[in-house]
């Protein structure tokens, strides 16, 4: 991009902040947005928590809460926690990974100037926003958010008379049909773009891992989200039109709701955890100071459970009276998912395996991703197996299992993600102490809150309940509920370690370089932060894959896909496409 296409492209504030067009400002649109609903379901986690380790005392400040947050009600606790789940999953996790990181990486990593759609790219945006703001105002209105779970299972989320709550149970709904539009949008606009906006050279099996995955992550996103789409809009029915697709009463039928929510649920799993796999990947990679080892079986473990991932979603649904030979298959093919699982730990474990590992704080926050994903996936095993299911099912060795693998595996990967890409996003980098310090508490913590709940699940402590003392049998078991709500009191504490970081680090934080971790892939050939249009007057050619670090005779340990090496080929063609205005 010329200097000249520079001085036209001058967007007005709202032009450039507000209804961008540009992938990179989109990126950090959702990124401040996922950021902003983050704390406020971590609010609602510590709001359980006191009511699960403390629920003979008062919540502090609760008179000054919203009522339908204050869980004195049996009622309102149900809200809480639904609305914890739905905005941790539907407006943090999967926008946040594949809305923020998905958008600001994937021009930059293939070598292009921008997504292939812009304008479908704002809209998908603003969608989203929508749906987000449409579930928030559920906490305003009569009768209070939604209260079934995120699973929103009929009769209870197809009836109001079963929870009491009407519109904030309708509002719901819509809000989540949105985002799974804007959902949508992004795919069409991910897989268009890495398929034919790919710089010269760069060839499928010379893209990042993270590009791999937010790849593939999007064929899931545009297969699986329909059916959730489709299911909402028949609930939605159910409650404003009088149809009785889910509704008992009627003749519906509650089953179906559950195979076409958990046909899109299984693979949301994946959606949630497949890019931080990517990003963990060539993050590791880069701090190893080591090629990723079998870079083919990676993409190949990431297609396999992803493929695997479409068809085990019965595995939720063994308590649902199905015949056993059916629920055998389900079994039995979930099971199969430890093979690429294992395929991806073991070559994580490979690349560090004699690398001169340089300990950052995306680097820590990897390790703890691959740590944590380990012990969910360990367990996971436990819930494919039926006649294990049966013992474990709604306690809280699920809840322990859910969240080893969404906030372990997930947000270890988002934590990671930050630390790697903030000097690129924002030019600045992060005060690397702090982030040290949050990434070691976060990990300890992270373990002392969650790993007790497989005990307690297997002691048959009941997921959903308001007050474990009101049971005999829970109640020797209430002390380490008191240590788990302690622990995530901390745990939720330290997370102003890293906020107040990433804010002041945007205005005081060190200027970055253009490459400061000396890595590969070509997001680091581009300055810091990168301009409207990401490159200069050509596109970036490749030559070689990402993970070429070390190389014996190099006077550097590492080589930028595009460096142009001794003998190296040069691709046929050179892109001059100028950036869009």
């Amino acid at each position: 991009m010329s200097a000249q296409h520079d001085a036209q492209h001058s967007p007005s504030f709202i032009g450039k902040y507000i209804f961008s067009q540009d992938h990179k400002i989109i990126g950090i649109q959702f990124l401040f947005v996922s950021l902003a609903f983050m704390v406020l379901g971590g609010f609602l986690a510590m709001i359980v928590r006191w009511q699960l380790g403390f629920p003979d005392k008062e919540i502090p400040l609760a008179n000054v809460l919203p009522t339908s947050w204050n869980p004195a009600d049996p009622a309102q606790y149900n809200a809480v926690f639904t609305m914890h789940a739905s905005i941790m999953i539907f407006l943090v996790i999967i926008p946040i990974l594949t809305g923020a990181f998905g958008n600001f990486l994937i021009p930059l990593m293939i070598g292009a100037r921008d997504m292939a759609f812009p304008k479908l790219n704002m809209l998908s945006f603003w969608v989203g926003f929508s749906g987000g703001a449409v579930i928030a105002s559920s906490f305003f209105v009569e009768g209070g958010t939604a209260a079934t779970g995120w699973t929103a299972y009929p009769p209870l989320s197809a009836d109001p008379q079963y929870t009491g709550v009407a519109l904030g149970q309708t509002l719901w709904i819509v809000g989540v049909l949105l985002v799974g539009t804007a959902s949508i949008m992004g795919a069409v606009n991910y897989i268009t773009t890495i398929v034919n906006m790919r710089a010269p050279g760069m060839h499928f099996f010379r893209m990042p891992l993270s590009v791999w995955a937010l790849f593939i992550t999007a064929i899931l996103q545009l297969m699986a989200t329909p059916v959730l789409a489709s299911a909402l809009g028949m609930l939605l029915f159910d409650r404003t039109l009088g149809t009785h697709f889910f509704n008992p009463a009627g003749g519906g039928q509650v089953l179906l709701w559950q195979h076409l929510f958990w046909f899109y649920s299984h693979p949301a799993v994946y959606i949630m955890i497949l890019p931080s796999m990517g990003f963990v990947s060539d993050i590791m990679s880069t701090f190893a100071r080591k090629p990723i080892f079998g870079y083919k079986a990676m993409v190949f473990s990431l297609m396999g459970i992803a493929g695997l991932g479409f068809i085990v979603w019965g595995h939720h649904m063994f308590q649902s009276g199905m015949n056993p030979t059916l629920g055998t298959t389900f079994m039995i093919s979930t099971m199969v998912i430890a093979v690429p699982s294992a395929i991806k730990t073991f070559n994580w474990l490979g690349t560090l395996w004699g690398g001169a590992i340089r300990f950052t704080p995306a680097m820590l926050h990897a390790l703890a991703f691959v740590s944590t994903f380990i012990i969910g996936g360990l367990s996971g095993i436990f819930m494919a197996s039926t006649p294990v299911d049966m013992f474990i099912h709604d306690t809280y060795f699920i809840v322990a299992h859910l969240h080893y693998v969404l906030f372990g595996g997930s947000l270890f990967g988002v934590f990671a993600a930050i630390n790697f890409w903030y000097p690129k996003m924002f030019g600045r980098m992060l005060n690397p102490t702090v982030n040290l310090v949050h990434a070691v508490l976060s990990f300890i913590f992270f373990n002392l809150t969650f790993f007790p709940m497989h005990i307690l699940g297997m002691g048959g402590h009941m997921r959903r309940i308001y007050d474990p003392t009101l049971y005999d049998f829970l109640k020797p078991m209430q002390p380490m509920n008191e240590f788990i709500s302690v622990n995530a009191f901390i745990l939720g504490g330290v997370q102003i370690l890293f906020a107040a970081n990433f804010i002041c680090s945007l205005f005081w934080g060190k200027k970055a370089e253009r490459n400061p971790w000396h890595a590969n892939s070509l997001e680091w050939a581009a300055p810091s932060p990168p301009p409207h249009g990401n490159w200069g007057e050509k596109v970036p050619t490749v030559y070689r894959g990402p993970f070429e670090y070390s190389l014996p005779g190099m006077t550097e340990d590492y080589m930028p896909q595009d460096l142009p090496g001794a003998g190296a080929p040069t691709p046929g063609r050179t892109v001059m496409t100028p950036a869009r205005s």
